[in-house]
This record gives C-alpha cells, sequence and structure tokens, in this order.
C-alpha cells in the first residue's frame, strides 16, 4: 500500500512531538545543572564539556547519515539557550544563618 502526503505528515508530526517533549525533559535536567552550578559557584559555561559534546554528536550525525554541521548549529542552539537559562538564575540566594537558641 503506497503511503500518501497524510501519512508523511502524520509522521512527522508524530516526531515533532517527540522532540518538544525530549527538549522539555533536557531542559529539565539542565535546569538542575544550572541551580546545582550556581550553589556550586562554578561558570555557566563548561567549554571543554561542550566541546566533547559536540565532537559525540558529529559522530552520532555522520553514523545517522545527518548533516553533522546542522547537527552541530542545533546543539549550539540549545547549548546556548541552556546557558542564557543559568545566567537568567544567577547565583544560588545563600542559605539563611541558622542561630541556636540560648
Amino acid at each position: 500500500m503506497a503511503e500518501t502526503l497524510e501519512d508523511y505528515r502524520r509522521s512527522i508530526d508524530n516526531i515533532d512531538a517527540a522532540l518538544v517533549h525530549l527538549l522539555a525533559e533536557r531542559f529539565k535536567i539542565t535546569k538542575k545543572v544550572g541551580a546545582y552550578k550556581a550553589a556550586a559557584g562554578l561558570p555557566p559555561a563548561d567549554p571543554a564539556r561542550e566541546a566533547q559534546q559536540i565532537a559525540r554528536l558529529r559522530r552520532l550525525a555522520r553514523e545517522a547519515d545527518l548533516d553533522p554541521d546542522f547537527t552541530e548549529a542545533f546543539l549550539r542552539f540549545i547549548i546556548d539557550e541552556v546557558i542564557r537559562h543559568h545566567l537568567r538564575a544567577g547565583p544560588a540566594p545563600e542559605a539563611p544563618v541558622r542561630r541556636r537558641q540560648p
């Protein structure tokens, strides 16, 4: 049975929905990373980690027959957005000092 344009579009819509949900999950985790970094006094960006991730995803893209340049641009967009969120969060507020009652 030949697939129709509507079948293709339905598949694309399903994939797009999955991408949105995956990105939402990814940002939930990176939000936790941002809070951890802020609490630990770490910088929002980690260029060494970013370089490792880009190299890894470029390799995965080649294996999947996907343009590595597109993959890198997509990942850089996500990384930039994550860093923007980390910067917006700012440093974690200091915990109030608890004093002992006499």
